[in-house]
């Protein structure tokens, strides 16, 4: 086998990997209701422009570069469930690190937007 295939092999199966770690801690829809039951905060860290434009019915715009300086006014309680999305879910990834070092404890990554209407929607019991 050759160097470059190894390379490629390896470059698979590292990818292969983060997909199932990124399955494996993926919330679900009843983990989400549990949480708002609990009195989750749902935060859009879309800009102004993008969360003007339609976001979800009691979401939070607080955009991913001031979410850090911000959060203490929304969310004082480090304990307090935050349930965070944004366009495509990269944000709210970046915003989920950076609000666990600054010691948030129940910080939730919805995703993409769609994906975050899709988990808030009411569900029968």
């Amino acid at each position: 086998m050759t160097l470059e295939n190894r390379i490629l092999l390896a470059l698979i199966a590292v990818t292969f990997v983060f997909y199932l770690i990124k399955l494996a801690t993926r919330i679900t829809a009843p983990q989400v209701a549990k949480l708002l039951s609990q009195g989750a905060i749902v935060i859009d860290v879309r800009s102004p422009q993008e969360f003007d434009s339609g976001s979800l019915p009691g979401a939070v715009n607080l955009p991913l570069d001031e979410i850090t300086d911000r959060i203490k006014s929304v969310a004082p309680d480090k304990d307090k469930p935050l349930l965070l999305h944004c366009l495509s879910g990269t944000r709210s990834g970046m915003a989920r690190s950076r609000l666990k070092a600054q010691g948030y404890t129940n910080v939730h990554n919805l995703g993409s937007l769609s994906r975050a209407a899709f988990l808030l929607q009411p569900r029968d019991t």
